[in-house]
């Protein structure tokens, strides 16, 4: 059984914090989503640059999407 790994997503919102997108993912990766919480105060402070009235964080499950997010190719048979 492969182990679940989260990761911690820094969100870019607007001033009524809706319309919220990802804008940064932070490198580490967490084995639970509690730990990852523990981890959203201190990304947060580290991500203060960004451009956005508001910025929070939130746990997502890391997928196969999300580490290679290209569209799969589709293999063409002959010619």
């Amino acid at each position: 059984m492969d182990q679940v790994l989260y990761v911690l997503a820094i969100m870019g919102c607007g001033d009524d914090s809706m319309q919220c997108q990802q804008a940064r993912l932070e490198p580490a990766r967490y084995t639970s989503v509690q730990a990852c919480q523990a981890a959203a105060a201190g990304a947060l402070q580290r991500n203060t640059d960004l451009d956005f009235p508001v910025i929070s964080a939130a746990c997502q499950r890391l997928t196969p999407q999300m580490v290679d997010s290209r569209p799969a190719r589709s293999e063409r048979s002959g010619s």
